[in-house]
């Protein structure tokens, strides 16, 4: 039996491979991983597998900024409050990595 998955993306995203660090409080503590998409309301990432994350849960997203950027910006770091949507344990697991979609809660 084929499962279908059904689009509720309401903003375009955008490809992008950029390093992020995922507060969770519950373990109290960081995790790194990378961006895979974002975009207005949202991000696609991957972190490691072994990461105790699951849907529902509330998250700090830390995307580090390049010294020019932070020079710009007054901040070394964007960071963005968000709840994990979905968690995709099987699909990346041979790379180590599990895909976590998060939705922003507030900027």
């Amino acid at each position: 039996m084929e499962s279908t998955l059904v689009e509720q993306r309401k903003e375009m995203r955008t490809e992008l491979s950029w390093p992020v660090s995922v507060w969770l409080p519950q373990a109290n503590r960081f995790f790194n991983g990378r961006s895979v998409n974002v975009s207005k309301g949202g991000a696609y990432l991957t972190i490691p597998l072994t990461t105790p994350v699951r849907p529902g849960q509330e998250v700090e997203l830390n995307f580090p900024r390049t010294a020019h950027l932070a020079h710009q910006k007054g901040q070394y770091a964007r960071i963005k409050i968000g709840k994990v949507v979905r968690v995709d344990r099987s699909r990346m697991m041979n790379e180590g990595v599990l895909g976590l979609a998060v939705q922003f809660l507030r900027d």
